[in-house]
């Protein structure tokens, strides 16, 4: 966003302190409570925010009434709740409440599917920046027609955003050479993780003594791969999955049927606490990441994951061991320990 505010005349200095009009469409807004994307969010906006940019973030948090969240202007606006329908249908509602009410000048879009919104912000004088995610169109949830729509939109956003922004240099590589477009790499950051493990009582673990696994749980992830391979292991301390999926209960009755009740295995859900998540970063004793479709997924940047799936996007985090075939994974990851590794 701010090499395309730079480009349109509007100076976006670090230490700006003057009204430049920052709005942030796309995802499902602050406080993060989803994925990588309201990670960015929050962490960007509220830099911006701490720097005297006026920044506005348009959520569709689901009973959500905060207006106001570390220094960002919260928009909260309805969406169609269905997988084919609730993103695209937020942001059209966002786009026009920031043309008509807020007047930004300069806008950040997050996820090649809302590619339909760039001409509309821009026939309103409104620069865009488009933040693709990773290779939405491989995703199983988006097969078929789905798929389809996700092929289509990440040409349209990446040959129509002014400019174009990801966050691997792997997804910026595949634009290039599929498009032709230069792709702006921003790469993900993390905190430098505390050694407290003050918390972890209350989810029954000893620090140094468990595995942890943190995602969406949906095919693309590799959850069931890892669960399995788990199961094939020999290990006694138990794997902890964190996570969980709106529009993907069928595999996620599916991960849970091959635990089958395992006692070493234990479905936690979704947890929100960033705190807590630390903790459980911090102190497993090995981090599994099975992501194959996004792009620098923020977990695996925080964790600097030891074991991680094969794929060019992992890669990118320089630690860890690699596992293709769950077989690997049952020989390799499960036995190493973290080594102290902290990013």
């Amino acid at each position: 966003g701010l090499t395309v505010a730079t480009q349109y005349g509007i100076s976006l200095a670090p230490q700006y302190r003057g009204g430049v009009r920052v709005a942030i469409l796309g995802t499902r807004g602050v406080p993060a409570s989803y994925g990588g994307f309201e990670t960015a969010v929050e962490e960007v906006g509220s830099r911006l925010a701490e720097r005297g940019y006026e920044v506005i973030v348009y959520c569709r948090n689901p009973g959500q009434t905060l207006s106001e969240y570390r220094g960002m202007k919260l928009v909260n606006m309805p969406a169609l709740r269905h997988r084919m329908t609730e993103t695209l249908s937020h942001t059209a509602v966002s786009s026009v409440h920031a043309v008509i009410r807020d007047k930004p000048d300069v806008a950040l879009v997050l996820n090649a599917g809302n590619a339909p919104l760039i001409p509309p912000l821009q026939m309103a004088h409104v620069p865009v920046a488009v933040h693709l995610d990773g290779l939405e169109s491989r995703r199983e949830k988006w097969r078929g027609m789905g798929a389809r729509y996700y092929r289509w939109a990440e040409k349209s956003a990446a040959l129509r955003g002014d400019a174009v922004i990801a966050d691997s240099h792997a997804i910026a590589t595949h634009v290039q050479s599929t498009y032709g477009r230069r792709c702006e790499v921003i790469a993900y950051g993390a905190r430098v993780l505390d050694a407290d493990s003050n918390r972890l009582s209350e989810i029954d673990v000893v620090r140094r003594d468990f595995h942890a696994l943190v995602a969406r749980l949906e095919p693309e992830n590799h959850v069931l791969e890892a669960v399995h391979g788990f199961l094939m292991s020999d290990e006694t301390r138990p794997l902890i999955v964190v996570g969980s999926a709106p529009y993907s209960q069928w595999y996620i009755d599916k991960v849970h049927a091959i635990a089958d009740g395992d006692p070493r295995i234990r479905f936690l859900g979704g947890i929100y606490d960033q705190e807590l998540l630390d903790q459980i970063y911090g102190n497993c004793r090995t981090y599994v990441h099975g992501h194959s479709v996004g792009g620098t997924n923020p977990s695996l940047r925080a964790q600097g994951a030891l074991s991680r799936f094969r794929l060019e996007f992992n890669r990118e985090v320089p630690t860890g061991l690699s596992f293709g075939p769950k077989e690997r994974l049952a020989e390799e990851s499960m036995t190493s320990p973290m080594r102290g590794i902290r990013t």
